[in-house]
């Protein structure tokens, strides 16, 4: 039956690959039931109300791709689109974490609407490759950020902004956990900063224990609970998103997550060979509908949005090449639905490392711009310091984009743009002013 609806041995492979594969998948990005709750609690969400939606909307949505799509891609919350979601639309916007998941759950729409008419390819295309590079790099620099000042590393300073925070317990223990971390990702370790996170918690408990009155982890009462459907599910405020204040970071959250969902088919699929023969990978247009179904469900259940993970290329190293490989990732997430108590008790020191090294991985890609060509260098370099600077992913975007326009008048190169460059362009200018 496998084999029928899997195609396996087309896709030259088997059952046995094809679980390993997921259960590789699986390993690599299950760090973000631990990052994601940690992120969105900033907003004031339930740890474990966001813990259940993220365990839904990765279950859920990996099953749906390896259904309807065939493909080995592995979603979950987005990294970079939840720090988006926390820091700059509820605490700097001020926008009320209810209403920021009705506009997750509008851009989700947007998306469907924009896959069913074949308009969301199209406007990704039109967008400067510099400026994608920027704003992947500019992320992974925000992330660095988070975690360094998560930690303790960093602190605030009123002379200097930020300043060294000293070493004490905190500290220590995140830079050991990082140390482990990258000696796991250094030697190919499979789920190294699955691995990272979990014994940097056990160092942060035994640190407890040997210095007491310097407790890093609470120990719970119990180390599982029945899933929350009650504090963050269906919580969404579809009629406050509406509102024009708001349509900026509807904006925002649009072009991150296709920047984002696009960029990672196109990179898995041409590393696997799982392309057609126009170059684009197989089934795109499925994949980016289950995409679409992502985000609107992260909506409804209450979290930031849902993207294709770029960990998928671990399975597919593994030998994944079919849905089969992505089921058996969705399934694996599911039993953390009774483990929120578990979860709760990692430290953000043990969370730290590996939200750094999600940033270095992000970071990697300012590789690919030519920094001798102002036309490119420019506004990738705008996207890249103001996302971090301003504590803005839409200020990057926003400014990269208009950055990249002004340089192509000044060089009378306007017929080298396309008028879709100019709509969002536009559209960017408004979502500046609204934020």
């Amino acid at each position: 039956m496998l084999e029928r609806f899997f195609n396996l041995k087309a896709n030259e492979t088997n059952v046995r690959t094809e679980i390993l594969a997921g259960i590789t998948t699986f390993m690599t990005m299950a760090y973000i039931l631990a990052v994601n709750p940690m992120i969105l609690e900033n907003a004031g969400m339930s740890f474990a109300g966001v813990l259940t939606a993220t365990v839904l909307v990765a279950s859920l949505s990996s099953i749906l791709m390896g259904l309807v799509a065939n493909l080995p891609f592995a979603l979950a919350p987005g990294m970079g689109i939840n720090a988006f979601f926390t820091f700059s639309m509820v605490i700097g916007m001020k926008i009320p974490w209810q209403t920021a998941l009705g506009a997750v759950f509008i851009s989700g729409l947007i998306f469907l609407l924009m896959t069913v008419f074949r308009l969301r390819e199209a406007i990704v295309r039109a967008i400067p490759h510099c400026v994608r590079l920027g704003v992947a790099a500019g992320i992974g620099l925000f992330l660095c950020l988070l975690a360094l000042k998560s930690s303790g590393f960093i602190v605030a300073d009123p002379a200097t902004l930020v300043k060294f925070g000293g070493f004490n317990a905190q500290t220590l223990v995140f830079l050991i956990g990082l140390a482990l971390t990258i000696f796991f990702e250094q030697n190919k370790i499979p789920g190294s900063l699955l691995l990272g996170i979990a014994f940097t918690t056990v160092l942060a408990v035994s640190h407890g224990r040997i210095w007491p009155g310097q407790i890093l982890v609470q120990i719970p009462a119990q180390l599982y609970s029945t899933p929350d459907f009650s504090s963050v599910f269906l919580q969404l405020d579809i009629r406050g998103a509406l509102s024009f204040g708001v349509m900026g970071a509807v904006f925002t959250l649009l072009f991150t997550d296709m920047f984002d969902s696009i960029s990672t088919f196109l990179g898995v699929a041409s590393v696997a060979n799982m392309v057609d023969e126009t170059g684009e990978p197989r089934n795109f247009d499925k994949a980016l509908l289950v995409d679409a179904i992502s985000t609107t469900l992260s909506g409804l259940v209450g979290s930031s949005s849902g993207t294709t993970y770029v960990e998928s290329a671990a399975g597919v190293e593994q030998g994944g090449r079919t849905g089969l490989t992505a089921v058996v990732c969705g399934l694996l997430f599911l039993p953390f639905l009774w483990l929120a108590p578990m979860l709760q008790m990692i430290p953000a020191c043990a969370i730290a490392p590996a939200l750094l090294l999600v940033g270095f991985f992000m970071l990697r890609a300012i590789a690919g711009v030519d920094w001798k060509d102002y036309e490119v260098g420019l506004p990738a370099f705008a996207a890249l310091i103001l996302i971090p600077f301003t504590f803005s992913i839409s200020q990057g975007i926003s400014w990269g984009l208009i950055l990249f326009l002004l340089l192509k008048v000044y060089s009378g190169k306007i017929s080298e743009t396309s008028p879709i460059l100019w709509v969002i362009t536009f559209f960017a200018g408004i979502a500046l002013y609204l934020a």
